[in-house]
């Protein structure tokens, strides 16, 4: 089996080549390096067939040789990435999903898209089913990734049903682990990045939003479920266990021993209340839960940011 992994030298694209170069594949990595690293990749060929193409799938993507696999990652994730590069999220989500699945059609690959529960966008619906249409604001500041992730979607289904390309579409909710960008705008990796250098954590909000948060080993066993196993329609693939970001911030600065205190900011524009997956359709189909909750993730996960930032 060879698979490209677009987004490849990302936090979540890396671990994806990571483990399909376990499972044996030959595995092409593609990426612009726009938000991924190098670094990530390092050492993959030592692991199998491996190789890294700098290029932006936002213009005509080309592979030599058979594809039997197009997992399609690639994009700015996190709201400091999308918001200071709104064109290009915009551009990733249309256009690379467009010249990905073309590739995959002219190839006879299977067609993988990474999704996001931000489609779901402030949900008025809790805990959020697939079937959930989502509550976005289209022209607000997180509009951009919200409606490129959604037409990725769109564009998803319309090849599956008008070209019979094998597809399948998975909806990630928040993620953490090794190789996460120390300075990415997310949660988990502000807080333990702050509360390691004991400066203040930054709650937006009065700290009482909620999020599920998922270990990437988790997400990771979900996408090759998925990929086998799976249909069309989209999964959800998340931990279904739900915390206040406040909470959050208590565990972290326990966990590292931390003197932080706690600041808190005004919320961001259109920033979700409240963020939980149902996961029942990925447990029925897929066979698929969480095994590392929280505890066990930060455990393995501020060791990493120990490193990198000393």
């Amino acid at each position: 089996m060879r698979a490209l992994v677009t987004g490849g030298a990302g936090f979540l694209g890396s671990h994806l080549c990571r483990r399909l170069l376990k499972d044996g594949y030959s595995v092409v990595a593609m990426d612009n390096l726009a938000t991924g690293n190098l670094k990530n990749v390092e050492g993959l060929d030592e692991l199998g067939e491996f190789c890294f193409v700098e290029h932006d799938v936002s213009r005509r993507v080309e592979i030599d040789g058979d594809l039997d696999a197009v997992f399609h990652l690639a994009s700015p994730a996190s709201p400091i990435d999308y918001l200071e590069l709104p064109i290009q999220t915009l551009k990733v989500g249309s256009l690379g999903t467009h010249n990905c699945l073309g590739l995959a059609m002219a190839k006879r690959a299977r067609f993988f898209m990474a999704s996001t529960s931000e489609i779901y966008g402030d949900p008025l619906v809790h805990p959020q089913p697939e079937s959930y249409w989502g509550n976005v604001n289209t022209i607000g500041p997180r509009g951009v990734y919200d409606e490129a992730k959604r037409f990725s979607e769109s564009i998803t289904m319309a090849y599956h049903r008008h070209h019979g390309v094998d597809t399948r579409i998975v909806r990630i909710f928040n993620t953490y682990g090794p190789q996460m960008r120390p300075g990415d705008g997310r949660v988990v990796s502000n807080f333990i990045v702050q509360a390691l250098q004991d400066d203040p954590i930054t709650i937006y909000g009065d700290g009482s939003q909620t999020r599920s948060f998922c270990y990437v080993d988790d997400l990771i066993e979900g996408f090759v479920r998925l990929f086998e196993k799976g249909g069309a329609e989209p999964v959800n693939i998340g931990n279904p266990g739900e915390f206040t970001i406040r909470e959050l911030a208590e565990i972290v600065i326990s966990k590292t021993n931390s003197s932080s205190e706690l600041v808190f900011e005004n919320l961001p524009v259109d920033d979700p209340k409240q963020r939980r997956p149902d996961i029942t359709r990925a447990r029925e189909t897929l066979g698929w839960e969480p095994r590392i909750d929280l505890d066990q993730g930060l455990d393995r996960t501020i060791p990493y940011f120990r490193e990198v930032i000393s």
